[in-house]
Parts: structure tokens; sequence; C-alpha cells
């Protein structure tokens, strides 16, 4: 049975979409690898909690109104890991703190460099998704 997962575009303000925070991943699957703060949907917690509360976890971050972007089917057989992430995008506030559980790194990219890195998961899809809602 798939999980539910959230991911979050966050962006530092709302004039500069094209500005993203992401973070490196410090544990399995896909250690080493650059991604979009998220994470499980926990028992009785809507999409919407569980984005506010990743972000919140993994970059001290308040996550401000998220916006649902698009659903993303992620089948990793060979990491056994088979979830829907539901991705929402939107404004960060507050200063980032590195989260040292799951987050090795974290910065902010322009999205042309977001998309040229090792992204984890189907991150790169995300974006990708997200580039053409901002192109509308």
């Amino acid at each position: 049975m798939p999980k539910a997962t959230v991911a979050a575009i966050i962006t530092p303000d709302d004039d500069k979409p094209e500005i993203i925070l992401l973070t490196k991943r410090s544990i399995p699957p896909f250690q080493g690898h650059w991604c979009l703060p998220g994470g499980h949907i926990d028992d009785y917690e809507t999409a919407e909690e569980a984005v506010v509360r990743e972000v919140r976890e993994e970059t001290g971050l308040n996550f401000i109104l998220p916006v649902f972007l698009y659903f993303f089917n992620e089948v990793f057989p060979r990491y056994n890991f088979h979830a829907v992430a539901l991705a929402f995008y939107g404004r960060g506030r507050g200063a980032v703190r590195l989260m040292p559980d799951e987050v090795e790194e974290i910065a902010w990219f322009p999205l042309d460099e977001a998309l040229a890195l090792p992204l984890a998961f189907n991150h790169l899809q995300i974006l990708q998704r997200y580039v053409q809602h901002l192109a509308l």
C-alpha cells in the first residue's frame, strides 16, 4: 500500500517565486541528494498540516498559506519505497535552521540551478511542474 507524503516548494517571499529552498538528505534513501522539505503524513493529520509540520521540523521555517500544486507517484522498488507525494508551494517565514536529524545541509537556489542538482525521489518532476505553473 503506498504511503501519503508531502513536499514543499518554499520561496523567501512572494516576489521571488524562482528562488527555492532545498535540503540535502543525511539518511537513506537518496542520502546525499538534494530534496524539497517534506515527509510522511501522520495518522489523522491533513496534508496541509503535514507540510507545515515537516517544513518546521526540517528547516525551522513557518510555511505560510501552502497552495496545492499537484500529486506525484513515487515508486522506487529498489528502495522498497512507494508513495503518493502531494506537492505544495508557498512562502517560508522566519530564520532557516539546520535540523540535523535528517538534513545535512540547507540552501536557497535559483530554480535553474536546482533543476540541475541530483534530486531525491521525484523532486525533479515536482520542480518541472512548478516551472510550468509559473509560466501560466
